[in-house]
């Protein structure tokens, strides 16, 4: 079965739902279509100069495209002016329909509208209730890592448990003998009850606690993740203490427990981008997760979803009720085109008080060069590769594409598209993201005045 959450370039491939499929190495996008060698183009706020599109040009340019009989019985679109945010193209754009990982652009906006793009979570270890016990408390940092030290972990920037145990070791009076896993900042459960029963563990979805190391993997190099990820990240600070695995127990930190050692994840706006190039599940529940906290919501999956709507109500936007997790690997979630490109047109937006949703554009991937799209605008619709900044989402029988893009006038145009009635199988699926790649690059080609 197809799900979401596809290519992980953290070092081996992350395919949602996708078993005996290979991908083969493939070259990246022509230069010319780069700014430079080398060089990735990164979307601003300010469109570049261009003419106008008109809605006739767009329906015109789209109209075989879109007739395309690999995106299924129905396929949903809207495309905006992104300097004006004129409507050009509205195909059932108010209907709403199963996201698939476009949701994580509501999620990761919702969080840098209401939290500092700067900030870091911070996990702690502190003292326990008995002499030599120490408690790692979880805060919901999905990269934090349990590599041994100067190894590489699963992400990049990451929090280093081999750092918090060279910071007790470094207090010898401690005497450390055994650790509790604290997971109680999280309520609720940890799998969603939307989610598919063969999503977890797999190589795109694991439970999701307050503590965890390595996006919620047993190791670093883990290509299925954990079905225990606290327990895991406590083993970590184990092996690096010296310790066996049964030093480790669950429980909750004392009161007002003074703080023996500590390390900080990357910048939340470091954590979007992640989640977003890689359609990184498990972070992006994480991220939900701090929006939930930060308003005051329960840190579960209802609370982060009902503190996503409103903190994207706060913005205009309204999806009061649409949201089961903020991942997208609920089926039951409800977004629509239309909804999807007023997000990007906030993340877009010239208005300063908008200045900490451009990470949201800046983490998309790029079409034939990074993330999701990374082998995706290389072959028929190569002549956009470079040019098409989006983000994916793939379910079984759902595949949507969200992004911005700059027509041959150099107009930015924004769009999303949702195909949600496509044959069951995975070659359906991988037909129907051709032809969206197809819808984009006509747009990417497209003087459409």
């Amino acid at each position: 079965m197809l799900s979401a959450c596809a290519l992980g370039v953290i070092g081996y491939l992350v395919a949602a739902r996708v078993s005996a499929t290979t991908v083969v190495a493939t070259p990246g996008p022509p230069a010319p279509q780069l700014v430079a060698a080398g060089t990735v183009p990164t979307p601003t706020a300010t469109p570049l100069p261009g003419t106008p599109a008109s809605p006739q040009g767009v329906a015109a340019a789209l109209a075989a495209p879109l007739a395309d009989p690999r995106l299924g019985g129905q396929v949903l679109v809207e495309v905006l002016d992104t300097a004006t945010g004129a409507h050009l193209l509205d195909k059932g754009a108010a209907t709403a329909t199963s996201p698939a990982s476009t949701a994580k652009l509501a999620t990761t906006t919702a969080l840098l509208s209401i939290k500092d793009p700067d900030d870091r979570i911070t996990t702690r270890v502190v003292a326990g209730q008995q002499p030599g016990s120490v408690v790692l408390v979880g805060a919901g940092d999905p990269t934090l890592t349990g590599a041994k030290a100067g190894a590489p972990g699963a992400y990049p920037d990451a929090a280093r448990i081999s750092d918090l145990a060279a910071q007790l070791m470094a207090r010898p009076e401690l005497d450390v003998t055994s650790i509790v896993d604290d997971t109680s900042l999280f309520t609720g459960p940890a799998i969603s009850p939307d989610w598919d029963a063969t999503d977890v563990p797999t190589s795109y979805g694991a439970p999701i606690t307050a503590l965890m190391v390595d996006g919620g993997r047993d190791t670093p190099t883990s290509v299925i993740r954990s079905a225990d990820p606290a327990t895991a990240a406590g083993r970590a600070l184990a092996v690096a203490l010296g310790l066996p695995a049964t030093a480790v127990s669950s429980g909750v930190a004392p009161a007002g427990a003074a703080t023996l050692a500590s390390v900080e994840s990357p910048p939340l706006s470091e954590l979007v981008e992640q989640a977003l190039i890689d359609s990184d599940n498990v972070i992006a529940e994480q991220l939900a997760r701090q929006v939930a906290l930060a308003a005051g919501q329960p840190a579960s999956f209802t609370g982060a979803a009902t503190a996503v709507s409103g903190a994207l109500h706060g913005l205009g936007v309204n999806i009061a009720g649409a949201l089961r997790d903020g991942s997208g690997l609920a089926r039951s979630d409800r977004l629509s085109p239309a909804q999807l490109a007023a997000i990007l047109q906030l993340a877009a937006s010239d208005d300063p008080s908008h200045d900490p949703l451009h990470d949201v554009l800046s983490g998309l991937p790029v079409a034939g060069w990074d993330g999701t799209l990374a082998y995706r605008f290389l072959t028929s619709s190569h002549s956009a590769a470079g040019l098409v900044r989006a983000k994916t989402g793939t379910l079984t029988s759902v595949s949507a594409l969200a992004g911005v893009v700059h027509d041959a006038s150099g107009r930015q145009l924004t769009f999303a598209l949702m195909a949600d009635k496509v044959g069951p199988t995975v070659a359906d699926t991988t037909a129907a993201e051709a032809a969206l790649d197809s819808v984009a690059a006509a747009l990417a080609g497209c003087g459409c005045s």
